[in-house]
Order: C-alpha cells, then structure tokens, then sequence
C-alpha cells in the first residue's frame, strides 16, 4: 500500500499544474465528475455511491450529456477499484469529456496535504476550490518602503513581488524662519511626520496581520531614503507582533512603488525568502547576460541539458517552477555538482524563460559542444 500511495501523490508543483489544466475545461452540460474522498472513508462506500450514481443515469433525457456521465463514472469506478484503501492525505479524481471533442480526461491522485471534506458533483466545470489552498505559497515577506511623506507597502510571495498600498503625505520644505519660528516650525514638521508614519503603520498592520494570523507572514524587510526608515522602525508604529518580525537590517532604497519594493528585497541579506528571490532573479539575468554577448555558455533544451549535466560541465542549472519533472532535474544535477536555481512562476520574466526555453537551461563552467556522435 505504501507504495501504491507514493505513486498515487502529488506534489505541489504538479498539483498547481492540473489545477491549471482542470481549470480550463468546461462543458455544457453537467457532465464533469468531481470527487474528494478524506482519509478513513471505506472505499467500499465510495464505490457503492459511484454505481448508485451510475445506475440513475438512465434517467437523464438528452444522450449525449447521458453517454458522457456514465463514461465520467465508469473511469472513476474502474480507477477506485485498483486502490484497496484510501491513502493517508485520502483521494481525488476528476473525470470528464469535452463534449464538443470527444476529448476525455481522468485524474487520480493524493493532495500534498490531506483532503478536508467528502465531496462528489458533476457539474459543468471541475470543482478544485478544495485543493487550491494547497498550492499556495505558505510564506511571504511584508516590504515596507517609507520616506517622510511617501511610502510603499508590499508583499513578496511565491516569487511574486506586489504593491499592496502607495501612500503620501504632506511636510513641507526648508524655510527662512529663526528663532523660535524656526524651531516652532520645526516641531510643527515632526508632527506631520509622525501622523503620517502613523498612516503607514495602520496601513502595514491591515495588510499583514491577517497573513500574520494565518501563519503565512515570515519577515518584514523596512527600506527606505536616510534616517526617515530608522526612525518608523524604532517609533512604534507597527504592531507589536508585526514589529518582531521587522528584519534586522534595515535597507537604504532610493525609489518608492513597485522599484522600491524590488531594490529592497534585492539587498535585504538576512531574509530567507528574498534570498530565493534575489538569487532567482541574478541567475536570470546572468542568462540573458550570456545570451546576449553570445559567450557560449549557455545550454536550453532537455536534450543539450542532459548532456551538459553528463558531461559535468554545468554550473547552475535553471528549472522553472512549474516543470513537471523539477525534482528529477534536481536530482541529477545533484550527482553532477551543479547548482540548482528554481525560477519561481511569479517573476516577471518567469513566462518568457518558460515558453522560451522550455523551462530548462544550464549556464557552463567553460565553453562545451555535445559530442557530434551524441544518441540525442
């Protein structure tokens, strides 16, 4: 049994994969089949609702949303029956038929994590709200970017840097005044300041304690222009529980919105998930930097790759997220003494090296060509 459940489970890259495909199919009729089964359910159970199910098709009018159903079934039906006992995480399957095509599709496997509810439906689209939680990112990073009279609030998540609020005040500038004027003057600045690092606060707390709360919220990484980033960190302006998590390192930015965000994630040193992030996105631009000058040390392509990786001459290798074969990649660069640089999804340029080359690509130690008798 144990081993029939590792064939039966899935990753969460490959679960974010056929959510992505179950997504865009769609039928006119209610004729895609949908089934959570949690963990200690008796498959007995299961399969006598399946051809309960199966025995009241008849009764459906129109043939060919009738044909399409008992085929959904008669899949679920026959893939339960090879399963014993449901697996530890428990059981998914999706069956259905494009009814304009002909195509027909049939999934069975066990979630990353375990399945929440029993649940069956046929219904015109595949029901996968269940499993989509699993495959979100359990770790973020909250940026807060702040000057005296503007600031940035973002989220760093799964590779994906977002602006979540862009704030402004109003201080005004340097003045001619003396005297008491002047220092008047100057305490009438502090206040406007501290009312605005006030607004930058409650806006941070109602973005983060929420995540914070659900245990996805890791680190808070505080940039920003001078000493305006020192005094919001020390002023108490965070909540109290956000503030333990503020980094360390507080980072010298020299641009608001979206820039802003990405320079201070690209130098905060002591945060481990914008070193993924900053480490994915100079292994990118070292690729285009190769690609570019045309160096010849660079290979894309499963087949050159695999070659470059026997041959022992890749540095990094580059895989995409959502490869379905990431971990196999992972594991002979392994043997090989190759770095391994996972793209995540959301980096900007994340699509453009998926649907470019293949998600794959290996940067060389030296220049190499595949031997001209190769078998590829």
């Amino acid at each position: 049994m144990e081993e029939l459940e590792a064939k039966l489970r899935v990753s969460r890259e490959e679960l974010a994969r056929i959510i992505k495909e179950l997504k865009s199919w769609s039928a006119p009729a209610t004729v895609l089949l949908s089934l959570y089964i949690p963990p200690g359910r008796p498959m007995s159970d299961v399969l006598q609702l399946l051809k309960q199910e199966y025995s009241i098709t008849d009764n459906i009018k129109l043939k060919r949303t009738r044909q399409a159903v008992k085929r959904a079934l008669s899949a679920a039906i026959e893939r339960l029956q090879m399963i014993p006992k449901v697996p530890s995480n428990g059981l998914v399957v999706f069956c259905g038929e494009n009814l304009d095509t002909g195509d027909f599709i049939c999934y069975t496997f066990t979630p990353p994590e375990k399945v929440p509810v029993f649940y069956y439906r046929t219904e015109r689209t595949f029901i996968t709200e269940f499993l989509e939680d699993m495959v979100e990112e359990r770790e973020a990073v909250g940026i807060i970017v702040v000057e005296r009279d503007q600031a940035t609030i973002g989220l760093l998540k799964g590779g994906r840097l977002e602006v979540l609020e862009e704030l402004e005040g109003y201080v005004p500038g340097k003045h001619e005044k003396g005297g008491q004027s002047q220092r008047r003057y100057e305490r009438i600045i502090e206040q406007l300041v501290e009312e605005f690092f006030k607004r930058v606060g409650e806006a941070a707390n109602r973005h983060f304690l929420p995540l914070l709360e659900k245990g996805v919220l890791k680190g808070i990484i505080i940039g920003g222009p001078g000493y305006a980033k020192i005094d919001f960190a020390k002023g108490g302006f965070l909540d109290y529980r956000l503030q333990q998590l503020v980094s360390r390192e507080l980072v010298d930015v020299a641009y608001q919105g979206y820039e802003g965000l990405r320079e201070a994630v690209m130098k905060a040193k002591d945060v481990i998930q914008a070193q993924v992030y900053r480490e994915a996105v100079e292994a990118l631009e070292e690729f285009k930097s190769h690609l570019a000058q045309m160096t010849g040390l660079v290979v894309y392509g499963d087949n050159e790759v695999t070659l470059a990786l026997e041959a022992g001459v890749v540095k990094t290798l580059l895989v995409h997220q959502e490869r379905d074969d990431i971990e196999k990649w992972k594991n002979i660069a392994s043997t090989r003494g190759a770095k391994v640089v996972v793209i995540p999804a959301g980096l900007p340029e994340a699509e453009w090296f998926k649907e470019t080359f293949g998600g794959l690509a290996g940067m060389l130690r030296f220049k190499w060509s595949p031997p001209t008798n190769s078998r590829w």
